[in-house]
C-alpha cells in the first residue's frame, strides 16, 4: 500500500486532481449555462455538478488505491471440495488439465486468470489491465468500481462538454474572441478527447464483461495455457450474457475459476 500511496501513482493522482479541480473552477467561473441568470436551477445545477465531480473523483481514488485482488500467499488458493468433488477432481483434472503455475517473480501459485504485474510487483487474481491514469491494476476487487467510475465520469465529461460549449460566446473579431475563450476553448478540447477515450474504455470493458473475458486474454488468447488448449472461438469462462452480468456486477468474494473452466467435465463424470 505504501508503494500504491507514495509512489510514481502519487503524481499521476495529483495531476489528475489538479486537472480536474481547475477545469471545474473555470466552469464555474465563466459565463456558461451553468452560471446563467435566466436559468431557473441557478442553485441546484452547480451544486449537483459539483456533487457529481466529487463522487467521481473520490471513485478515482478509490480505485487507485485499493487492492485489485493480490495474490497474498498459496493458502488462499487452497478452496473446500466435498467427497465426491474430490473423487471427481481426481478423475477429471488428471494429467491432461490445466495446473496452477507457479509465479516465476513472487514464486506463488497462481490461481486461474491471474497474472504478474511488473508495475505493481505482484500477482493479481482476474487480471485484467495494468491502468497508468490511476497507477494500479485492474483485477477481481476493483474491477466493478472501476467500470462505475468510468460511468459517472462519463457522464460528467458529457455534461462538462455542453457546460463549455455554451459559454464560447462570439464576441467582436476573430482575434478578440480566441483571447477571451482561451482557456474554456482548451478545456473543451482537453474534454473533447477525454470524452473519447472514457467512451471506448466503457464499452469495450463492458462488451468483455458481457463476455467473461478479460483484456489481458482478450490481447493474449494464443499464449495463455489454460486458453491454448480451448478452440478459438471458445470461451471456457462464458456462461451466457446475464450469468456473466449477474456474476461480475453482484458475485462477492474471491471466484474459484477452476470450478467454472472445468464445470462441464465435473458434471458429466
Amino acid at each position: 500500500m505504501f508503494y500504491t500511496v507514495w509512489g510514481f501513482g502519487c503524481g499521476i493522482r495529483t495531476v489528475h486532481t489538479l486537472l480536474t479541480c481547475g477545469v471545474t473552477l473555470l466552469l464555474l467561473l465563466h459565463h456558461t449555462d451553468l452560471s446563467s441568470q435566466e436559468n431557473v436551477w441557478i442553485h441546484l445545477q452547480p451544486l449537483v455538478f459539483v456533487l457529481m465531480v466529487t463522487c467521481s473523483t473520490a471513485l478515482y481514488y478509490g480505485v487507485s488505491l485499493m487492492d485489485p485482488g493480490y495474490v497474498l500467499s498459496d493458502c488462499d488458493e487452497k478452496y473446500p471440495l466435498s467427497a465426491e468433488n474430490d473423487r471427481q477432481e481426481k478423475t477429471s483434472l488428471s494429467p491432461g488439465a490445466v495446473r496452477m503455475r507457479r509465479c516465476g517473480y513472487c514464486f506463488l501459485k497462481q490461481p486461474m486468470r491471474a497474472r504478474h504485474c511488473k508495475s505493481c510487483q505482484r500477482c493479481v487474481r482476474r487480471y485484467d489491465h495494468h491502468c497508468p491514469w490511476i497507477e494500479n491494476c485492474v483485477g477481481e476487487k476493483n474491477h466493478r468500481v472501476f467500470i462505475l467510475y468510468l460511468a459517472l465520469q462519463l457522464l460528467v465529461l458529457l455534461w462538462a462538454v455542453h457546460i463549455a460549449w455554451s459559454g464560447l460566446h462570439p464576441v467582436g473579431t476573430w482575434g478578440e474572441w480566441l483571447r477571451t475563450n482561451i482557456f474554456l476553448l482548451a478545456a473543451l478540447v482537453v474534454m473533447v478527447v477525454c470524452t473519447v477515450v472514457v467512451s471506448l474504455l466503457l464499452v469495450s470493458h463492458m462488451y468483455l464483461i458481457s463476455c467473461n473475458v478479460t483484456t489481458w486474454e482478450f490481447m493474449s488468447h494464443h499464449r495463455i495455457a489454460y486458453l491454448k488448449q480451448c478452440d478459438p472461438d471458445t470461451n471456457p469462462f462464458d456462461r451466457g450474457l446475464i450469468r456473466n452480468l449477474w456474476s461480475f456486477f453482484c458475485t462477492c468474494g474471491n471466484v474459484v475459476w477452476e470450478r467454472v473452466y472445468f464445470r462441464d467435465t465435473i458434471n458429466t463424470v
